[in-house]
């Protein structure tokens, strides 16, 4: 076993080292060239059609709105990344990490565009009358037979780190949480996400959406204006937390207090990594669900799908990252969860673990909800729709030994796997980068659907 954890501390240090950081950033930022900087000019367009997107137009295809798919995906990638992962990447990386979680947010806005129009594109109905897509299906019908045993890399990658970092690792992450907060045994959590997450979950697509479409905005709301507390608390240091986030992103971070210090490069790795971690920018997994949803264009979904990382990262990890900053805390030693819950107690003793306990809990169930979709669809393009139900019974109870085990070496695993399933995506969007170009200056064009 000793053997196997070296093995992947190795491969995950290749995988997120020098060579993947230039390959996510340079591929975004190729991307956002090629479309002239579109997916950053149309932000308000973008906003505008999330509130269309509410009620699709008649000619349009597919199982749920795309408001729903958006929400299924903003539940996989609101997760713990947000709260425990930017924690992580300011206690290690120091503050200038946030830095590099902007940069990776705003060039992976079009990286995330250009994975849902892909999919979109290149979608399949399935033997059950569903619609499918993601990168295994763009790379299928977008790049060729000789070009398979990529679509297959992805979905194998994408199929197994599912159960770790969409799975297992957010049941733990709760219901470690919940017996730090409130003393409630790991055992009880895990029986009751189990019996949650399986009334969800054998529901399919259209039960995920439902309940993401409700769930997701409620959440967001009760952790931005718990986090509005904290920062009205302390607003006269938020100028200068915003001026150590951009100083130490050049120069690197002194240690102080408990904070050990931290280099240029750290403070890259540790942004980078962790920003992919939360907004999934680069994994192709937004694509998965964008394409289950009812749409006559595939640039109109993937405008959606863009927001979907500037609502992540750009709002909701900044106002966590502004919070560790401006209540002083992120010089504790601590790290991940416990220093996001830290800052709260700062601005709310006595209640503030409470109230970040129960956003994490929200985050990372929704979580569990929007992988399963994820991970079914990777191990529908390995094995057929037969799949469907072993699959979905399998997650249900992965949930159960997730919250009770110990989870570190899984934890490895998973960040390993995220970048291991990057690569495949990040590849086709490069090779079917002129089909996407295409795409969208044919919608944005005078009498186009998005020109008018």
């Amino acid at each position: 076993m000793e053997l196997i954890h070296d093995f992947f501390n190795w491969l995950n240090g290749i995988v997120w080292g020098v060579p993947m950081i230039v390959l996510i950033i340079g591929t975004g930022f190729y991307l956002q060239l090629r479309l002239g900087f579109m997916p950053i000019r149309k932000l308000v367009y973008g906003f505008r059609m999330i509130w269309k997107s509410r009620t699709p137009g008649a000619d349009s295809e597919g199982e749920i709105t795309p408001y729903a798919a958006l929400m299924t995906a903003l539940s996989a990638t609101i997760g713990t990344g947000n709260i425990a992962g930017v924690a992580t990447a300011i206690a290690v990386g120091g503050p200038g990490a946030l830095f590099w979680m902007w940069v990776t947010a705003f060039v992976g806005m079009a990286t995330k565009y250009a994975e849902v129009v892909v999919a979109v594109k290149y979608r399949e109905v399935d033997d059950k009358g569903e619609h499918v897509g993601g990168p295994m299906f763009a790379i299928k019908n977008g790049l060729g037979r000789n070009w398979a045993w990529l679509a297959t890399a992805f979905a194998f990658f994408g199929g197994l780190a599912g159960f770790g970092i969409g799975n297992m690792v957010q049941a733990n992450g709760i219901a470690s949480a919940v017996q730090n907060a409130f003393g409630i045994e790991t055992w009880i959590s895990g029986v009751v996400m189990t019996v949650l997450t399986g009334l969800v979950v054998l529901g399919g697509i259209r039960r995920i959406g439902a309940v993401a479409e409700r769930v997701v905005p409620f959440m967001a709301v009760v952790y931005l204006v718990s986090v509005a507390v904290v920062l009205a608390v302390f607003a006269e240091n938020i100028p200068a937390a915003f001026a150590t986030i951009f100083t130490d992103a050049f120069t690197g971070t002194a240690a102080a207090g408990g904070f050990l210090g931290a280099t240029i490069l750290m403070a890259m790795q540790k942004g980078v990594a962790r920003g992919i971690f939360s907004n999934e920018a680069g994994l192709g997994t937004a694509g998965i669900a964008q394409a289950s949803g009812s749409t006559s264009n595939p640039v109109f979904s993937g405008v959606i799908g863009m927001m979907g990382t500037f609502i992540d990262t750009i709002i909701i990890c900044t106002l966590t990252g502004l919070a560790i900053m401006v209540t002083g805390v992120w010089t504790s030693g601590e790290t991940g969860a416990m220093l996001s819950s830290s800052a709260f107690e700062a601005a709310m003793p006595g209640y503030g673990k409470y109230v970040l306990t129960i956003c994490l809990a929200l985050f990372a169930f929704t979580t569990i909800l929007g992988w399963a979709y994820y991970a079914e669809k990777c191990w529908e393009f390995l094995l057929g729709t037969i799949s469907e139900i072993p699959f979905r019974v399998l997650w249900t109870v992965a949930v159960f030994f997730g919250a009770t085990l110990s989870l570190d070496f899984a934890w490895l695993v998973a960040d390993t796997l995220n970048a291991l399933m990057a690569i495949p995506n990040l590849i086709s969007l490069l090779l079917l980068s002129p089909i996407i170009v295409k795409l969208t200056r044919d919608y944005f064009a005078p009498g186009g659907e998005g020109g008018n």
